[in-house]
């Protein structure tokens, strides 16, 4: 499959070139395990802290800074598709959804948590693409079952495990 990780950046980053690299690597995995077998197309943009709160106010109803926003532009529920899915004409291929990060928050969350920014961005980026995919921890206890193992299996398969 032909997927497209875009990865925009409206802050200044130390190693952009590493974090996009490494955004691009923990999607494609994820689309890679999910078998997801047409050419999807993710747009990632990281944030600032003040831009990631505006957009958790506005869409979430949660005045308050987050690490990961996910919008799914398809109802999929557990990695299948709910509906049809259409291809972008544009791009040619089918637009999953966006991906709003904010890195400095990974950062911090990262020594909080006592493993690497590597570790934790890749959570980040597992995490909200499995939610693209219809996958939700707040569902169920069951939901939330299967997807944080599919966010460990991923995150082993990538080799960012916890410290």
């Amino acid at each position: 499959m032909n997927h497209l990780i875009r990865v925009t950046t409206e802050v200044e980053l130390a190693h952009e070139d590493e974090v996009r690299d490494l955004i691009t690597r923990c999607a494609q995995q994820v689309l890679k395990s999910e078998g997801i077998d047409f050419d999807a197309f993710i747009d990632v943009t990281i944030v600032d802290g003040e831009t990631i709160r505006q957009m958790n106010a506005e869409y979430r109803d949660k005045d308050a800074v987050t690490d990961v926003l996910s919008f799914p532009m398809y109802d999929f529920y557990n990695g299948e598709a709910q509906e049809e899915l259409e291809y972008d004409p544009e791009i040619d291929k089918v637009m999953l959804g966006d991906m709003i990060l904010n890195y400095d928050r990974a950062v911090e969350q990262a020594a909080d948590f006592g493993h690497s920014p590597e570790r934790e961005c890749g959570f980040l980026t597992v995490h909200s693409v499995l939610h693209l995919l219809g996958y939700d921890h707040e569902r169920e206890e069951d939901d939330r079952k299967l997807m944080r193992g599919k966010e460990e299996e991923n995150l082993t398969a990538l080799g960012l495990v916890r410290a």
